[in-house]
């Protein structure tokens, strides 16, 4: 997903989205230590989309005044 299209979900949408991505991660994670075919880019990309959801669950909370 793109930065906008992030930006546009709810909370509970970003927080379903970060799991999925968490998930990936370690799916791509197994199939690197079981020996099978794992493009190496693709751990970049999950890495980089949970970081971006992170921030913005940051920026959210931080807008709502809260922690």
């Amino acid at each position: 997903m793109k930065k906008n299209e992030l930006r546009a979900l709810s909370t509970e949408g970003l927080q379903a989205e970060l799991l999925e991505l968490r998930k990936e991660q370690f799916n791509l994670r197994i199939q690197q230590k079981s020996g099978q075919m794992v493009k190496p880019h693709l751990f970049d990309r999950a890495r980089k989309q949970i970081a971006r959801i992170k921030t913005i669950l940051t920026e959210l909370t931080s807008a709502k005044g809260g922690k």
